[in-house]
């Protein structure tokens, strides 16, 4: 799955506690943190965007799966498979 890249907006200057055996590690391989934190942040953004989404349509989900239950899917008659 590739990470969106956030798109390019105004920075805002913020402060974050990391662990400092990890931003050593950062700076030993090169890992810009600043563009790593933000790729994070933008990663885990998308994941809690796509549960609520799933939540906020679930009752339309299970409508669904409740129809093709009772009447199948609704042009099955066309299947060639």
């Amino acid at each position: 799955m590739a990470i969106m890249k956030p798109v390019q907006s105004r920075k805002r200057s913020t402060n974050v506690s990391l662990s400092e055996d990890l931003v050593r590690q950062a700076k030993e391989f090169g890992v810009p943190v600043s563009t790593a934190c933000e790729e994070g942040l933008a990663k885990a953004v998308k994941v809690e965007r796509e549960r609520r989404w799933i939540e906020d349509n679930k009752a339309a989900f299970e409508s669904w799966n409740r129809y093709v239950a009772e009447n199948g899917l609704p042009l099955a008659r066309y299947r060639t498979f």
